[in-house]
């Protein structure tokens, strides 16, 4: 059981430290690593546990290694998932906090963040790529996505009503004669 709470933390930490951005550019990174190499989830699993860290307190990359670690290996696996995702971030930040400030104004580094930001976009579109390829499965779940896309480029809510609201439609959609509902 330890070696595989220590493989949990250790994938975890490696996740951490390969991911710059935020939760979102995570995504292709814990694809790779949860679903493809280790399976520990499946990709529906994983957009699920994003879609639920997406709407709860907290940061989107701790939420799902919390989620992620607790179904392989219960609280044990959830604290050690947590803890490898956050620990090379808590390094990085002691090491660098007392250096930034006098670098932060250098040209090179200023150029260096902007390719950095250029290059988590293209991460982040690239995710929501191959989520979208398996979530729009048909004119439903395109709507779905067509009235969630133009909210939140139009509107101020919160992503939370958007979570809310998807779920909401998703599920009396389903419950429609014809789409594979309990209504069948």
């Amino acid at each position: 059981m330890l070696k595989n709470i220590l493989e949990l933390f250790v994938t975890f930490a490696r996740v951490g430290v390969m991911t710059f951005g935020g939760g979102y550019a995570m995504l292709p990174i814990l694809q790779r690593e949860i679903v493809e190499r280790k399976g520990w989830a499946t990709e529906e699993e994983l957009t699920d546990y994003f879609a639920i860290g997406q709407c709860t307190p907290g940061v989107i990359a701790v939420n799902t290694a919390t989620f992620i670690g607790r179904k392989r290996f219960g609280v044990a696996g959830g604290i050690f998932a947590t803890l490898g995702v956050v620990f090379p971030s808590i390094v990085i930040i002691s090491l660098l906090a007392g250096v930034i400030t006098q670098f932060s104004e250098l040209m090179w580094v200023k150029n260096a963040f902007a390719g950095i930001r250029v290059c988590v976009c293209v991460l982040i579109a690239n995710a929501v790529w191959r989520l979208g390829k398996k979530s729009i499965i048909d004119k439903w779940t395109a709507g779905i996505f067509a009235a969630v896309a133009v909210g939140a480029v139009f509107t101020k809510l919160s992503p939370v009503a958007f979570v809310l609201a998807a779920g909401v439609c998703g599920v009396v959609l389903r419950a429609l004669p014809g789409k594979g509902g309990a209504a069948e």
